[in-house]
């Protein structure tokens, strides 16, 4: 079984910061692409950032580039999203994705919750 699990999720104010942390099993030996996605409530969900290991290469939505960066631990089969300068506009669900590429796999965690306060 793949798990894909999220944490790191929280209330902040305004200005403040998170790091979400998403952990993979089994579908981190695959050539793969790795993202997080959010959405709020009676909104569709958008893609946040990405990467994909094997280039290094990186997306970031224009609405956090600067603030948010996307990273991972090889090691730790774990991906990272470290959120800085938050706004309101930041609250959602927020959800990890791994996406096994030449394929239609894709595993998406449980999604944690991001509140910021104005």
């Amino acid at each position: 079984q793949v798990q894909v699990e999220e944490s790191g999720g929280g209330a902040v104010q305004e200005g403040g910061s998170l790091r979400l942390s998403c952990t993979f099993s089994v579908v981190s030996m695959f050539d793969r692409a790795m993202g997080w996605f959010r959405q709020a409530p009676g909104k569709e969900r958008e893609g946040v950032s990405c990467l994909t290991p094997s280039t290094g290469n990186t997306y970031y939505a224009d609405s956090v580039k600067g603030r948010f960066t996307i990273s991972k631990d090889n090691a730790k089969n774990t991906l990272y999203l470290q959120m800085n300068s938050l706004k309101p506009d930041d609250t959602a669900t927020y959800y990890c994705l791994a996406k096994v590429l030449g394929t239609s796999l894709q595993y998406w965690g449980q999604g944690t919750q991001v509140t910021v306060s104005s």
